[in-house]
């Protein structure tokens, strides 16, 4: 190989690591300007369709809808390829979920040219306005928000559990329904029936249907009653699941004096009375 050569391998990575510091880093003057220029292009492009569906602007505006709809599809389309091409591992990033949320911000918009109205998905693009924390050094927000994923995680099982129950329940419901009230009050088949009991057991009551009978109406009674309490066990689960991810980091056995339990991880002794806690 020619040692003229040598340097160009060189020369092309320092050009990827300055890339990369401009396009996923904000702590340089390049990288904020970056951020909040393609902040701002998200926010305007999110604004143009929106007031796309507004017919009255559509039909005085409608060629300038969209020229800036693919200017806008354009340039998000050269920064994902720019992103792909300066991240040392581009399938890493092409599989996260901003990385997802950056590819899906563009297809929309190819996808309007077959199917009449797919551009107003590109609201998506609202999603990569998350990078704002990030931008602005708001790193509590972002760790609370890894509280909240990680509780709703945890319950996961528990919140499908409950949701398997409830999805018996206006089954159920729903067929006794269809029988007390039958075709002639509305309820002309079961799913028809377990639609209704759904909306009234969430309390959301459209009156679309109702049932006549008196004993449809004890029915409805008790099950507006039993919405309540079944609207605040999944408040309940995820309340406990936050509660428990919030205090990680900190010691679960309580004091067997004092009983205080927000200890650090590693502490010999409690804070609050100096008793040596058990386990350490």
């Amino acid at each position: 190989m020619n040692p003229s050569e040598k340097p160009v391998p060189a020369q092309r990575a320092d050009w990827r690591k300055r890339m990369y510091i401009v396009i996923f880093g904000s702590d340089t003057r390049a990288g904020k300007m970056f951020d909040l220029a393609l902040l701002w292009l998200i926010v305007l492009s999110i604004l143009c369709v929106t007031l796309e569906t507004v017919s009255s602007i559509y039909q005085d505006y409608r060629p300038w809808f969209r020229y800036a709809e693919w200017a806008f599809t354009a340039i998000f389309l050269v920064e994902y390829i720019l992103r792909l091409i300066c991240v040392p591992r581009a399938s890493v990033y092409a599989r996260s979920f901003l990385g997802l949320i950056d590819l899906f911000s563009i297809i929309p918009s190819f996808l309007s040219l077959y199917y009449a109205g797919a551009q107003s998905l590109l609201v998506i693009r609202a999603i990569r306005l998350l990078r704002v924390f990030r931008i602005l050094k708001l790193t509590q927000f972002l760790e609370e928000g890894e509280v909240l994923m990680s509780a709703l995680f945890a319950s996961r099982h528990k919140i499908l559990v409950f949701l398997g129950g409830v999805l018996s329940l206006v089954l159920i419901i729903g067929a006794v329904m269809h029988l007390v009230e039958g075709p002639e009050h509305g309820f002309t088949s079961i799913p028809v029936s377990i639609y209704w009991a759904v909306v009234t057991l969430t309390t959301v009551g459209y009156g679309d249907i109702t049932p006549l009978t008196p004993l449809g109406k004890v029915l409805a009674t008790f099950v507006m009653l039993m919405g309540y309490g079944i609207l605040a066990v999944p408040t309940g689960i995820v309340s406990v699941e936050i509660g428990r991810a919030s205090r990680r980091g900190q010691y679960a056995v309580a004091c067997p004096r004092c009983g205080e339990d927000k200890h650090l991880v590693g502490s010999r002794y409690c804070f609050r009375c100096g008793e040596r806690l058990p386990g350490v």
